[in-house]
């Protein structure tokens, strides 16, 4: 029931895609779905004060805070709006809300409880860096952030070594050199790439290249949004390769190296499972 007395038995959440660079990337829709929603549910507040006068939007409804702190606690709440018949509609600083943003606990809430979930399409960081990277683009996977713990973000990381779509990762700028000579270490220094930073602002940079350069590049420091698109694992590329590879392994084994510490040095630098390199070992 609303303050005044009135039932609206439509509850509805909004899942509202906020500009991830340009105000002036935001549609018509979003300026009117800010002043008639009932509640705002904003992961930065004062970031959607910001927003709505750059629109020249007037926000009629009660402005809650929902970031990740809050996030569980604050899904219950905004539930009950829900099932009291309001419109809730729930904004990022930048982009959907739900990928790799608040927004995920609300949705799945409000799915189970059969309540309406519609969707104000706006910009995604996601699938602009995947139409600039210059990668194909037909089969893809978007991967979010790369653990923080280098243990645990290896062995992700080499778990994808053989994910034949192209993968989209975010991450943070300190972190950036670090997490492209992992990659270049699970996938191969020659892998393809695009590191692209700042998209839709106006310092927008793209850079492509081998993970390994990219890597050597990111170690001075970069800053910004950063968003990495990697191109997924070839086997034919491989497997034409795989007899220089077989060749590179006997060579260190005529100079003394183990052919199995060879097969392991020569398959990691090459960012192929070691077991493909072993199986081409021993076939020739």
């Amino acid at each position: 029931m609303r303050e005044d007395g009135t039932v609206n038995e439509n509850g509805r959440l909004v899942l509202a895609g906020a500009p991830i660079g340009r105000t002036g990337d935001a549609s018509p829709r979003l300026r009117e779905a800010l002043e008639t929603a009932d509640v705002v549910a904003a992961e930065d507040t004062r970031r959607l004060r910001r927003l709505a006068s750059d629109l020249g939007a007037e926000i009629g409804g009660r402005i809650v805070s929902y970031y990740d702190a809050n996030e569980a606690g604050r899904a219950a709440e905004l539930l009950g709006e829900l099932r009291d018949g309001r419109t809730v509609l729930v904004i990022t600083d930048a982009g959907m809300p739900g990928v790799s943003d608040p927004g995920y606990r609300l949705t799945h809430l409000a799915v189970e409880a059969g309540i309406t979930v519609t969707s104000l399409p706006g910009p995604s960081a996601v699938t602009t860096a995947l139409a600039v990277s210059g990668l194909p683009s037909d089969r893809f996977c978007f991967e979010g952030f790369p653990p923080r713990k280098p243990g645990e973000r290896d062995r992700r990381l080499r778990a994808l070594a053989t994910e034949e779509r192209t993968m989209v990762f975010f991450e943070a700028p300190h972190r950036l050199g670090a997490a492209l000579g992992a990659m270049a270490e699970a996938f191969g220094p020659e892998r393809r790439a695009a590191v692209c930073r700042e998209l839709t602002k106006t310092y927008e940079e793209v850079r492509r290249g081998g993970l390994g350069e990219l890597a050597a590049w990111a170690a001075e420091g970069v800053k910004g949004e950063i968003t990495v698109v990697v191109a997924g694992h070839d086997p034919q590329e491989v497997e034409a390769d795989i007899e220089d590879l077989v060749a590179e392994v006997a060579r260190r084994a005529e100079t003394g190296v183990p052919k199995k510490q060879a097969i392991v040095d020569v398959a990691k630098s090459a960012g192929i499972p070691k077991r493909d390199l072993y199986d081409a070992v021993h076939r020739g």
